[in-house]
């Protein structure tokens, strides 16, 4: 067993942490303090070509994997959490339209036209700079999507009626990462007609200006304020058929096939917040951080909180990169049981990491003028995020155990 970085994964490794330590860094304070989107970040992004990172090389991208993308999530985050966060939806539908479409059961006649959605959809990437915000969650109908869709979480409160040329959809969405700011949305809705539920689940492109849709209220949370993560209200909304970003019955069968898709890459910035209290933690007691005294007379008791959370950190990757080098569609058991295993301690070891480093850096680490208070502000909105809160993760944990 080799949990190595590949020789093209440490290139783009590198890549990305040079992006987050120069560009990201010194402008996460100002998005986190005015709640305003990191449009900067994403201009460096695309500049780096990293809107492209999960796009497949034949078509002009990266050809980055689940495995690379979570790899490479983990240093963007060390630069600016929200920006982590966000990048996550654009990289997860490129993921999803792309290797994981590959590795679903399509008809011959759905993945040629596929094929040729996708190929336009890549392109706009490559060439426009364009990338994704993914509303998913939603306040919806009870029903056969609560119980057998194994993400937990009901997702299919928006309908979509289907017309000549395309689909007409109506819902609300909350917490909409990139809310008003990405050029497009991968929406999730269920089509009103007969059938069973799960050939009935769509996955639409919704461009952010098409007549009907808006991103009402306020945002002004605890943490992750770069995020923009309004609501969004789609109503009466036309999506032509062109702007089916999966086939239909693809996002339920993938969802279910592949539970562990969406939390994992969660996961990969709750991480990269731990790596970089860690490190700032250091950098506070050693005096290398800009205003910090320096370590004293307290180097025996911080030293072992420090030590501590090392161990925390270590222990904590290493299942984590365990359960990403196995992730995939169809994985068997017993990975995605280490998957839920995996989720769940990096969401417990990113809040105790960055309290802790806040506690032996002592009352300055509370000073919005050091990155320590918003790591820790933003570690919390890990175990509440969908569709796997630790709640969920470890309810399906011990069912599954127990075979119930």
């Amino acid at each position: 067993m080799d949990l190595r970085p590949t020789v093209r994964q440490s290139e783009l490794i590198d890549r990305a942490r040079r992006l987050a330590r120069e560009r990201f860094a010194p402008r996460a304070e100002r998005h986190d303090r005015e709640a305003s989107f990191p449009f900067d970040d994403y201009a460096d992004l695309r500049a780096a070509g990293f809107l492209g990172l999960c796009v497949p090389e034949r078509y002009g991208g990266l050809g980055a994997d689940y495995e690379t993308y979570c790899l490479v999530a983990e240093q963007l985050a060390q630069g600016s959490g929200s920006t982590s966060l966000t990048f996550n939806m654009h990289c997860l539908t490129m993921l999803m339209v792309g290797v994981l479409a590959d590795a679903m059961p399509l008809s011959p006649a759905a993945r040629e036209r596929h094929e040729k959605l996708r190929a336009a959809k890549f392109r706009e990437v490559i060439e426009a700079g364009a990338f994704y915000g993914q509303p998913h969650s939603e306040p919806v109908e009870q029903g056969q999507t609560d119980t057998q869709l194994s993400m937990g979480g009901r997702r299919f409160g928006t309908t979509a009626r289907k017309v000549d040329g395309g689909y007409v959809v109506t819902g609300r969405k909350f917490f909409v990462s990139l809310a008003g700011c990405a050029p497009y949305f991968a929406t999730p809705a269920i089509l009103e007609a007969d059938g069973p539920w799960i050939e009935r689940t769509l996955y639409l492109q919704v461009p952010r200006d098409a007549p009907g849709v808006s991103f009402p209220g306020d945002w002004d949370p605890m943490g992750m304020r770069g995020t923009v993560s309004r609501d969004m209200q789609l109503q009466d909304v036309f999506v032509p058929d062109e702007g089916e970003v999966l086939p239909p019955g693809a996002f339920g069968a993938m969802y279910n096939a592949f539970p562990q898709l969406s939390p994992l890459t969660f996961g990969a910035t709750f991480l990269g917040l731990m790596q970089a209290a860690y490190d700032g933690a250091l950098a506070y007691l050693s005096g290398h951080m800009t205003g910090a005294p320096g370590l004293h007379t307290e180097a025996a008791v911080k030293g072992h909180a420090v030590a501590e959370m090392l161990f925390t950190l270590e222990g904590t990757r290493a299942l984590y990169y365990r359960a990403i080098s196995e992730a995939r569609v169809g994985a068997p058991p017993d990975a995605v049981q280490r998957a839920r295993a995996a989720h769940v301690s990096v969401q417990r070891g990113a809040v105790s990491v960055t309290q802790e480093a806040i506690r032996v850096c002592g009352g300055r680490g509370l000073l919005k003028r050091y990155p320590l208070e918003r790591y820790a502000r933003d570690a919390r909105a890990g175990a509440l995020m969908r569709p796997w809160t630790q709640e969920i993760a470890t309810q399906q944990a011990w069912e599954a155990a127990l075979g119930l």
